[in-house]
């Protein structure tokens, strides 16, 4: 278990936790080797004894270690220490994207380009270094203060060979792309479709897929048209609109082919954004045929004879590009074949002849009407001549004749087909069964448009979702159609309609207006955004909460549950967070440190951490600084640093004595040093006439750290009466008055402070 102040690597001190995902923490540290701030990403305790997870965290470090660029977070080390796997990087102090839509709602175009083309030269960077990240999202993004962009955690990313890859990690699925939700399928042009998705939410503040799980949002990649920006945001111009939509192509061979290209785009639209320059690649413009391998040769040989002629087109099958408006997919000859049930094994490529020529061409809807237009532009027949390798109608070999003879069945086979589906459309045959059964059972084809006025919007959507079309509801006010049923649609009962098509259904709102949606709780951008699909016009006010978090909205005028018309003006109040106030910083130095920790308590400011130091100023146990300058103003629950005084770093003395009169004192005027007898320094000097004398010294400088105390003297100097009896001149007795100055020694010691 890691914790705050703990050491790992023998360099790198915890200071404090800055997030957490799924399976690891990440914290700031302190490098003392190179004495800088660095990020520490550790694995989580709960999966450290886990192989996969271990494994797929060492594949996070391996993969972006090799990733030196200005536009990617860099790693600088790894490590395992007591079961504690980590990972140190860069350090970034900033915002995610994701937080910065957010905040500002949606991005200007040129800050969403700017920053689009930012991301986009370290992901060309990573696809350089066959590196493929394949979780592209905001919330991966980091602006720093500087305003610098960087791309992050590569937690899923793989090294890429001259192949996909395939995997079953997939990424955050509203940014994930059709062939990731398919089944894992991921390549370069993946992380393109992610960064499209990532400019869509950066200019309209909303993600162009959403719903209420994972697999509805993935289904919405695979199926769905991609919803134009402009539909949110007019404004956007039209070459930023076509840029997102190479980028989010169904079929990634339409997408851009490298980050270069991107790149090259995204510069040229903000010196002429509005200009139509960017090239989008047609469908199935670019498909490569296949030609026809030698096994395969070799089963159409055993079922055809030995045909020692190239084999005529009709054997060449080329690559379709996927069709969002066919939904088709991608196939390869044994493919198209072996799903259509002609050949399972070697040995029985036809399963019948006559099952061969009638149920290949019984998917009509797919196949009737372009089978000759498939071989004449191509330029495999023309008209009645038929030409391969310089053998020409008249004159073939047998085998060829044989051949052609067949294809001119099929052809019949097609003409007939299309007339008797054309003949029964007409005469109301296929109305009611409209769809047709391919060779698995399974119902394809065009569906019968049913009627759903009249009855609730959520019970119409479900019956038309049944039937796999789309719905775009609007809503209108009806004093004859009760509120929340339908009541109108835009395609009338019994029309025959495609798969996904998308059914524009008018809902009643009632006599009144709409109602307005509670957004209380929510982020600002997500009750702005569910508030204008309503209609309303979005007003916003700020407060601070102590209750409410920032960036959620506090309340809402009118409330949750009100009428109001569509246009109409709804304001919500959003959190700046617990208030603050500004507290002038009190002086603190010089101060016990006891005293200091009262003092901040009473200016409600916090006390951070307490370091000592030697000071020549402030004596020993007083605050000798402060992290902030006495008179500073600073918010309310700022941390404060202490550093508390040792004292000098000199070694000082003290002594406390009371000073005796000295022997044959009578009075008088007596004079007092202090001398240190290892040196002879006087230390002090004073005058008294009265004793016992108070002698209080500190301070006294020592040299010598490690000795206790030191020997001093104390001198005391005075006169004393000398008078004796005697005789004066005349012989008479008498008292002979003499005074004598004498010194007294008394020995004291010094204690160190």
């Amino acid at each position: 278990m890691i914790n705050v102040g703990m050491i790992i690597g023998e360099r790198y001190e915890i200071l404090e936790k800055i997030g957490t995902g799924g399976m690891s923490d990440v914290y700031k540290a302190k490098c003392h080797k190179l004495n800088r701030f660095v990020a520490v990403k550790v694995l989580k305790s709960e999966f450290s004894e886990n192989k996969s997870f271990v494994s797929k965290f060492w594949t996070e470090a391996q993969a972006a270690a090799g990733l030196m660029h200005p536009n990617i977070v860099n790693v600088y080390d790894v490590g395992e220490e007591y079961d504690i796997y980590y990972i140190v990087m860069e350090l970034v102090e900033g915002i995610t994207l994701k937080d910065y839509i957010e905040k500002k709602a949606r991005l200007s175009i040129k800050e969403a380009i700017s920053i689009a083309i930012q991301v986009s030269m370290g992901i060309e960077a990573a696809h350089n270094n066959h590196i493929i990240h394949r979780d592209i999202k905001p919330q991966n993004i980091i602006i720093s203060k500087e305003g610098k962009v960087k791309v992050t955690d590569f937690g899923i990313a793989r090294a890429a060979t001259s192949d996909t890859i395939t995997s079953n990690a997939m990424g955050s699925v509203h940014y994930t792309s059709p062939e990731q939700a398919r089944g894992g399928y991921s390549d370069a042009k993946s992380d393109i479709y992610s960064l499209g998705i990532t400019l869509f939410e950066m200019l309209t503040g909303r993600v162009p897929f959403d719903g209420e799980t994972t697999v509805s949002i993935a289904i919405k990649h695979i199926q769905e048209e991609f919803p134009s920006p402009r539909n949110y945001i007019p404004e956007i111009p039209l070459s930023v609109e076509q840029i997102i939509f190479k980028c989010t192509q169904k079929n990634p061979d339409r997408r851009y082919g490298k980050m270069e290209e991107l790149i090259g785009d995204l510069k040229r639209s903000l010196l002429t954004p509005d200009e139509d320059f960017v090239k989008m690649i047609p469908l199935g413009g670019e498909g490569e045929t296949k030609a026809i391998s030698d096994e395969d040769m070799k089963k159409i040989k055993r079922h055809t004879g030995n045909i020692e002629v190239e084999l005529p087109p009709y054997h060449m099958v080329e690559r379709v590009k996927e069709d969002e408006e066919e939904d088709y997919e991608e196939f390869s000859d044994e493919d198209y074949y072996e799903d259509d049930g002609y050949y399972e094994e070697d040995e029985e490529y036809y399963e019948e002849d006559e099952e061969y020529e009638s149920d290949y061409y019984e998917e009509e809807d797919e196949y009737d009407s372009e089978d000759e237009d498939y071989y004449e532009e191509d330029g495999y027949y023309e008209d009645e001549d038929y030409y391969e390798d310089g053998y020409e109608k008249e004159g073939m070999d047998p085998k060829m004749d044989k051949l052609m003879t067949v294809l001119a069945i099929v052809a019949v086979l097609i003409v007939g087909s299309i007339a008797i589906f054309l003949a029964g459309k007409a005469i109301g045959f296929f109305k009611d069964g409209a769809r047709v059964l391919t060779e698995g059972g399974e119902e394809e084809g065009q569906i019968p448009m049913i009627s759903v006025t009249g009855i609730d919007f959520e019970e119409a959507k479900a019956k038309l979702n049944e039937l796999e079309l789309g719905v775009q509801e609007t809503y209108e006010n009806s004093n004859e159609i009760e509120k929340g049923k339908v009541i109108s649609q835009d395609k009338e009962e019994g029309t025959l309609l495609d798969k996904h098509t998308t059914i524009g259904l008018v809902v009643s709102l009632g006599k009144g207006g709409i109602e307005i949606p509670s957004v209380v709780g929510k982020t600002e951008a997500e009750g702005k955004v569910a508030l204008e699909e309503e209609g309303f016009v979005v007003e916003k006010e700020y407060s601070d909460s102590d209750t409410v978090e920032e960036k959620l909205i506090i309340s809402q005028r009118p409330g949750a549950g009100a009428n109001l018309e569509k246009g109409g003006t709804v304001t919500i109040v959003i959190s700046t967070g617990k208030s603050t106030q500004e507290i002038e910083m009190p002086e603190l130095r010089g101060q016990t440190e006891a005293n200091a920790k009262l003092m901040l308590s009473a200016a409600r400011v916090l006390l951070g951490k307490i370091e000592e130091a030697y000071s020549d100023e402030y004596p020993l146990g007083t605050v000798a600084a402060q992290s902030y300058t006495p008179g500073t103003k600073v918010a309310e629950g700022t941390s404060v640093d202490l550093v508390i005084s040792l004292g000098s770093q000199n070694v000082t003395y003290k002594c406390s004595y009371s000073v005796i009169a000295p022997a044959g004192y009578t009075g008088g005027t007596a004079q007092i040093a202090v001398i240190r007898d290892d040196t002879g320094e006087i230390l002090h000097t004073a005058s008294t006439e009265v004793f016992p004398y108070p002698l209080n010294l500190t301070g006294i400088a020592g040299e010598d750290p490690t000795v206790l105390a030191l020997n001093a003297t104390v001198t005391i100097t005075y006169m004393t009466d000398t008078s004796a009896p005697g005789v004066d001149e005349a012989g008479n007795p008498t008292v002979i008055t003499t005074t004598e100055q004498r010194a007294e020694n008394q020995p004291i010691l010094l204690t160190k402070e």
